[in-house]
């Protein structure tokens, strides 16, 4: 066993957090559900802290399952308190509804450099596949274009001025952003889902 390995993992069914448990040993299992789970994923929920429980500390963390941004929010929460105490962080992105697991997989990006891996484990033959850990590859300019969206301000020359740079700076890096799919336009400039990831 791994003293200082967290594994963060969605699930379903059983089998891709055993296998993840055993090829990683770690310290501490947190998966990742929702309230009012179905049937079978809590019988699998059970089944990991009946079979792991005595060894380690299994933990269960609620958030939602469609709403991808509120996920990767809580996801990248959950690593941001493990890394905190000093745990490595492997996020397995096998198990559950997809919206799920994609919140799970764009948390792990949003603090890619607290995380140790995000795995898959396919379902065939219990394979484990290990993804790249992107960025979102934004400037601290355009984090906080995109945060000045995201709290509710429209207007080009304010999000300029509470910034400090020209205006037209502020629409040269709006329009970057909506190139990058972080932005929309359509009745003035909107935050995107991609664009509520990006920064979180």
């Amino acid at each position: 066993m791994t003293t200082n390995l967290t594994l963060i993992s969605t699930i379903y069914s059983i089998e891709p957090v055993i296998v993840c448990a055993t090829r990683f040993s770690p310290s501490r299992i947190i998966l990742l559900t929702e309230e009012k789970a179905p049937e079978e994923k809590a019988r699998a929920e059970k089944m990991i802290t009946d079979t792991f429980g005595s060894v380690l500390k299994v933990e269960k963390r609620y958030t939602t399952v469609y709403d991808v941004v509120k996920v990767a929010r809580d996801v990248a929460a959950i690593i941001e308190e493990e890394s905190a105490k000093g745990q490595k962080v492997i996020v397995n992105v096998s198990g559950g509804r997809k919206p799920q697991a994609f919140g799970a997989l764009f948390g792990a990006y949003a603090r890619k450099e607290m995380v140790e891996q995000v795995v898959y484990v396919t379902e065939e033959d219990q394979f484990v596949l290990e993804f790249p850990l992107l960025g979102f590859g934004i400037s601290d300019t355009k984090r906080a274009v995109l945060e000045q969206l995201e709290s509710g301000e429209t207007s080009v020359s304010k999000i300029a001025v509470k910034i400090g740079i020209s205006k037209g700076m502020a629409y040269s890096h709006l329009r970057e952003l909506k190139a990058m799919g972080y932005v929309s336009e359509g009745n003035g400039f909107k935050i995107t889902s991609a664009g509520r990831i990006a920064i979180i």
